[in-house]
């Protein structure tokens, strides 16, 4: 019968308690490294879930603009020359409040639209819009009864169309304008489809 001395198992069993120490304290922060990684993970998966938004197509914000421009140009067209030729040059300058208010308009024209946008998710559609106050609608497909694709001759003219939603609930109708022709009939089809399966319990 064999047995080990104190020389045999002292240092030996410190070293192998010390590496079991060690094997596991790394074995230990493997498996931390690895739950953060996957906490990350999970957070950028949370990220990802969430609404897909689409922004309206830059010939709205062309058509908008020209439209200002059109209009408040012949006003101030009209108020600075019809005073200047009767009254004399001083009165032109009525035509200086048009053309500051045009170019105010033509500012928040812009920044109006970069704040529409919309996003479809799994059982409604998002629509956020606004400026200094921001307004996001939620339109659930199971309560649209009318989705129609409209196109006035300016927007014909520049290529655009709006897709208005009726809804049971005269609060939630929504507009979304400015959409190129092509998508504006897909998004038609897509939510009265959604609407006619959310309807039926599908």
């Amino acid at each position: 019968m064999e047995t080990g001395s104190p020389q045999d198992t002292g240092p030996a069993g410190t070293e192998g308690a010390a590496g079991t120490q060690s094997a596991t304290g790394a074995e230990g922060a493997a498996e931390t490294v690895g739950g953060t990684a996957e906490a990350d993970g999970g957070t950028a998966e949370a990220a990802e879930d969430g609404p897909v938004w689409i922004a309206l197509p830059p010939g709205l914000l062309k058509m908008r603009r020209l439209l200002l421009v059109v209009w408040l140009g012949l006003i101030s067209l009209a108020a600075g020359l019809v005073p200047g030729l009767l009254a004399g040059p001083a009165w032109a300058a009525f035509a200086l409040p048009p053309l500051a208010l045009m170019g105010w308009g033509w500012v928040m024209t812009g920044r109006n639209w970069r704040s529409w946008r919309y996003a479809e998710r799994a059982d409604d559609l998002l629509i956020s819009r606004g400026v200094l106050w921001r307004e996001e609608t939620v339109v659930p497909y199971g309560r649209m009864q009318l989705v129609e694709v409209t196109s006035g001759p300016v927007e014909r003219h520049f290529g655009l169309a709006s897709v208005q939603l009726h809804t049971a609930a005269a609060a939630t109708d929504a507009t979304i304008p400015g959409l190129d022709p092509a998508e504006a009939e897909r998004l038609r089809d897509r939510l009265t489809e959604l609407g006619e399966a959310r309807s039926a319990g599908l």
